[in-house]
């Protein structure tokens, strides 16, 4: 049985992790234990406005108390003298106010106990009144001025009553309580704590209680369709920690398909019974990844990549939110671009990338990461399959054809892959490499190899003469040589150009590396096996490393290859409940037309294509608005080039915003004290006196203008717009990728 998890999610035990509320949110927001903001700011009064109220406040307060203990307020015109000390008269009995009477300290005690509760009532009621909570939130300044005075109260008490000497010590620790608080809300001093008193980080919330029946650690799905024991054995190995997040989202998978299939139900529960946390295992037998570098919630398959900046920019209820992205919103694919350096690698696509391992651990995703040699998307160890194209130590070979038994099918892929990024029509060597690749299936049961292909291609008389031999008896296959050879014998033909092509991929590095299987049989290396896109059906875990550094053109070749085989192989998927994904950290020159059409159709195939570019003239022209209006999600990071950003600036469009004209004429006075006045001021100032009119009204602007994007984009930032599957749009947001 496999070992469980060495590492719990959120740094908290399955079973809390797991009561975190997940509440419904818009798409990209981070919805482990999310909280609404409010969709406005709250007016917030100005600082000198603030302040000033709140010391008339507390001069108010501070006068009445004086009048009151001064007796300013008794007699005369009041008919009761001592009128505010009456409720406390009326509870305390008279005997007590007698000196003589052994009842007197009591009695002090009360009057001064009254003297407090009505310093508290003023406290309350003239703090609300000058609004010293805002100010102690704002400000750090705690709400006790009225307190102090207190001290002239504490000085006439009677010395005798010892007991109120410890009250009024009590005092004097409270006023010391307060002015540490507020000196240390002012000096910063909780961040301090923080780091030095919890190591840095600050420990999660504890969750609230969950209702009774509705706990998600105990299963109360299965416990509802009648699983008790099943349920009661799950719930052990949570509550243990046993189970890890990994697992738990596996069999939640798995029990979904129990409810599709009820004949699974009894295979289910007979291995929940028998291998517990380990049911439903992947094929590989892990159930977590080796290293883990970004922030997973496995129930919702979100992945954190950034928390949305506190800007003007943004809308005030997504500022501070986390932003966080799943399988429903990188099913309509995902465009980013940003200059080397900017943190495409880091701090979006091994996220993904590790995200979607976990998924695929979890029996939900299939990912296939394409990826430089040097730049590893994370261990091998994290990877079902690593296929390293032109090195040796390549577990696999990659499949040229990518599992197809069509040959038009297989041209059409490999056309694209060969002559994609040059301004020929596919579809003409498509035709050119299908009547050369279907008569050679009919006289050999299998594909070409490079070099076969090659031959053919550029016409060598032994190669065309040895097929033609062998398809002597089929007319319909003769018939395709002889299109290909009247093809063959025009100045344009497009087959010179295909050979030129394909000896890219028909180097000593890659000898052997896309061989066919009657000569992976026979060949070096025939024990490995090969790999196809067509596999994307199962949860596996791929990454395919090219050889960038010595054979640029050769990788781009396999990228825009791979790129058409996933495609290809999404849509002909029979079962389409598994999300898959393909990784390009780099889509340099891989963009062609048909891969552009078919980014459209992987939406209703529960499949995406993540494209990270260094800029979008790495993408023809006539392909570049194409593209961006194909993915469904945009991301420009910090330091794109301003014809970059007007790209993206026409992507995302316009909004209506409210502006403030504001207008300032000067004043001219007629008479000679105004002018008087106007002259001292303009002394004092250094400006005449003038009049300011606001002129406000609404106007359609963009988004993200180009200029913004090109430089108002903070490093280590990017601007982000998201679209689900479902159709709900997120309108481009400031993200900070560092937090």
């Amino acid at each position: 049985m496999p070992p469980p998890p060495a590492h719990a999610p959120a740094r908290l035990g399955v079973a809390e992790w797991l009561r975190i509320p997940r509440p419904a949110a818009a798409p990209g927001i981070w919805r482990l234990g999310h909280r609404e903001r409010p969709d406005r700011e709250p007016e917030l009064v100005p600082g000198r406005q603030l302040v000033t109220g709140a010391f008339v406040a507390y001069l108010s307060g501070w006068l009445l108390w004086s009048l009151l203990w001064n007796g300013y307020l008794e007699g005369g015109w009041i008919f009761v003298d001592e009128w505010w000390l009456l409720p406390m008269l009326w509870l305390v009995p008279s005997d007590w106010r007698n000196p003589d009477s052994p009842d007197f300290e009591a009695y002090i005690g009360a009057l001064y106990l009254w003297y407090a509760v009505v310093l508290a009532l003023f406290a309350v009621g003239f703090g609300r009144v000058g609004n010293w909570r805002e100010v102690w939130q704002r400000y750090g300044v705690p709400v006790w001025p009225l307190f102090v005075l207190l001290p002239g109260v504490w000085r006439e008490m009677p010395r005798t009553l010892t007991w109120l000497t410890w009250v009024s010590n009590l005092y004097y620790v409270l006023l010391a309580a307060a002015l540490v608080a507020a000196l240390g809300r002012a000096g910063t001093w909780p961040p301090v704590r923080r780091r030095f008193g919890t190591g840095g980080a600050q420990a999660p919330a504890p969750p609230p209680p969950v209702p009774p029946g509705a706990d998600p650690a105990e299963w109360p799905e299965l416990r509802d369709a009648g699983l008790a024991e099943a349920a009661a054995r799950l719930a052990e190995a949570t509550r243990q920690g046993a189970l890890g997040d990994v697992d738990y989202a596996r069999i939640q998978r798995a029990w979904q398909g129990v409810r599709a299939r009820p004949d699974r139900l009894a295979a289910f529960t007979d291995t929940v019974r028998t291998r517990g946390a380990a049911a439903c295992g992947h094929p590989s037998g892990l159930r977590d990844l080796p290293v883990r570098t970004a922030t997973h919630d496995l129930v919702t398959g979100q992945v954190l990549i950034g928390t949305t900046a506190d800007h003007p920019r943004n809308p005030y209820a997504r500022r501070t939110t986390g932003v966080a992205l799943e399988p429903g919103v990188l099913g309509t694919s995902l465009l980013a671009v940003g200059p080397a350096g900017s943190g495409k690698t880091v701090r979006l696509v091994r996220p993904v990338v590790e995200a979607l391992c976990l998924q695929s651990l979890a029996n939900r995703a299939a990912v296939v990461a394409v990826t430089a040699q040097s730049a590893a998307l994370g261990p091998d160890g994290a990877f079902d399959v690593v296929v390293s194209v032109g090195r040796r130590e390549s577990t696999h070979d990659l499949d040229l054809y990518g599992g197809a038994d069509d040959p038009d099918e297989a041209a059409r892929m490999l056309a694209d892959a060969l002559v994609g990024d040059l301004v020929v029509d596919s579809r003409r060597a498509a035709t050119a490499l299908a009547q050369l690749i279907g008569p050679f299936l009919a006289a050999y049961g299998r594909f070409p190899g490079v070099p076969e292909l090659r031959e053919l291609l550029g016409g060598a008389p032994d190669a065309l003469a040895a097929l033609r031999a062998a398809v002597a008896g089929d007319s319909a296959q003769l018939r395709e040589l002889d299109a290909r050879q009247r093809q063959a014998d025009r100045g344009d033909d497009v087959g010179t150009l295909l050979a030129e092509r394909i000896t890219f991929l028909d180097r000593p590095a890659f000898a052997g590396f896309f061989r066919t299987e009657s000569e992976s049989r026979h060949g070096e290396g025939g024990d490995r096996p090969k790999f196809s896109l067509r596999a994307i059906e199962h949860p596996l875990r791929v990454r395919v490393d090219l050889p960038e550094r010595g054979h640029a053109e050769a990788s781009r070749i396999v990228s825009r290859l791979l790129l058409a085989q996933f495609t290809e192989a999404a849509l002909a998927r029979r079962d389409r409940s598994l999300f898959a994904c393909l990784v390009l950290d780099d889509a340099t020159h891989t963009v062609t037309g048909d891969s552009v059409r078919a980014l459209q159709r992987l939406r209703s195939a529960n499949a995406g294509v993540l494209l990270a570019l260094r800029s979008l003239e790495d993408v023809p022209e006539a392909l570049r608005e194409p593209l961006l209006g194909s993915v469904g999600c945009r991301m420009a990071f910090a330091g794109i080039a301003p014809w970059d950003g007007g790209r993206f600036a026409e992507a995302w469009g316009t909004e209506w915003v409210q502006t403030r004209d504001v207008t300032n004429r000067q004043i001219i006075a007629d008479e000679p004290l105004t002018k008087a006045l106007h002259f001292m001021r303009r002394l004092v100032t250094g400006r005449a006196a003038t009049a300011e009119a606001v002129t406000v009204r609404e106007v359609e602007r963009q988004r993200w203008s180009a200029s913004d994007l090109a430089h108002a984009v903070p490093p280590g930032h990017a601007v982000l717009s998201l679209t689900h599957v479902r159709g709900e749009h997120v309108p481009p947001l400031l993200v900070d990728l560092r937090s």
